[in-house]
């Protein structure tokens, strides 16, 4: 039984291990997407999510305990000065494991880690009031008309309605223009 045992030994000694990950970090934080076998990117994936949180912290004891395993020191500056930044305000989930399909020299199971790109929030898109612009259609005519009045009061005709409610509305437009 492995009670208390985590990880993956992926047929390697521990010093060559620890070796191989630290490479990956750095070559992943580098370019921010590698792509390698399934259980390696899974191992990976907790390694670099433990750097991008170091990288949040941001003070100087994170930079020495991140500079202690990236064997980069450019790398190291990239974490704490673009990358971390990114995920300010995000609560872990750094990176996505996408399957690619069989490497065919030995059939091993391939994918692609990649950082998770920052979403735009919504309520920033939705603050943004649009300015008002009224569109009468009629059923009769194929085209859009846009009303508008000089006032800037909306003018609302119905998309279903019928002609009369659309020209009553053209005429409440043209007569707060006159």
């Amino acid at each position: 039984m492995r009670h208390n045992k985590a990880g993956r030994r992926l047929g390697r000694t521990t010093s060559h291990r620890i070796a191989m990950f630290r490479n990956m970090v750095t070559s992943f934080l580098e370019h921010e997407r590698i792509t390698t076998t399934d259980a390696k990117a899974k191992e990976l994936r907790s390694i670099a999510e433990k750097m991008i949180t170091l990288g949040k912290r941001g003070d100087l004891h994170a930079q020495r305990q991140a500079a202690s395993y990236i064997r980069d020191k450019k790398v190291v500056t990239k974490l704490f000065s673009t990358i971390a930044p990114r995920y300010k305000e995000r609560d872990g989930g750094y990176t996505r494991i996408i399957k690619l399909g069989i490497r065919p020299g030995d059939n091993a199971p391939l994918s692609v880690i990649e950082l998770v790109e920052e979403q735009v929030n919504k309520k920033e898109k939705k603050a943004k009031p649009a300015k008002a612009t009224i569109v009468a259609t009629a059923p009769a005519v194929e085209q859009a008309a846009v009303l508008t009045s000089p006032a800037d009061e909306p003018v609302v005709a119905e998309e279903n309605a019928p002609q009369s409610a659309v020209k009553d509305a053209v005429d409440e437009c043209e007569g707060k223009a006159d």
